[in-house]
């Protein structure tokens, strides 16, 4: 079995260039994007929406365009194969996140794992930006990012992940 990829890198001690953040707001950064994959588990839009900004633009893994808005990405979703036309997931993991806080933005790395009934896991890195919005302070992703690292039939780690998490 492949080894898991390697850890990201963390905030030096001294908080180098980054600034790391106060402790509520990794956590509450950190539960938006599970929040978000939550919604995905479940097969709720409305859940995973509402973690993203109506106009928070994707580079979904398995789409070749950038993505930009809620009616473009209910397109994709429409369009995307349902679950009876391919491998059926299992379930999603996202974990070694490194979110930073700059005022009201945040920035959160984080591996993701797709774990599928009959096929390899795949899995992916991913990059959120999120904006705290105002005046509840609240966080929203305002873009994602998704890049696949492994596939089905190419070494995928049974210990990683993918990323048609928002097709719901």
């Amino acid at each position: 079995m492949p080894a898991p990829p390697p850890p990201s890198a963390r905030p030096a001690a001294d908080r180098g260039a980054r600034p790391g953040g106060a402790p509520a707001d990794l956590a509450d950064v950190w539960t938006v994007i599970t929040g978000m994959y939550a919604g995905y588990t479940a097969g709720d839009r409305d859940r995973i929406d509402a973690f993203l900004d109506p106009k928070a633009t994707i580079w979904d893994s398995a789409t070749p365009g950038l993505i930009s808005g809620r009616t473009e990405l209910n397109r994709v979703r429409d369009a995307r194969p349902t679950p009876d036309d391919g491998p059926a997931e299992t379930g999603l993991t996202a974990y070694d996140q490194v979110v930073d806080v700059f005022g009201d933005l945040a920035v959160a790395r984080y591996w993701l794992r797709v774990d599928f009934r009959a096929a390899p896991s795949e899995l992916a890195r991913n990059t959120a930006v999120l904006r705290r919005a105002h005046p509840d302070g609240h966080w929203l992703v305002v873009h994602l990012h998704e890049d696949i690292q492994s596939v089905p039939g190419q070494g995928a780690d049974p210990d990683s992940a993918t990323t048609a998490t928002l097709g719901h």
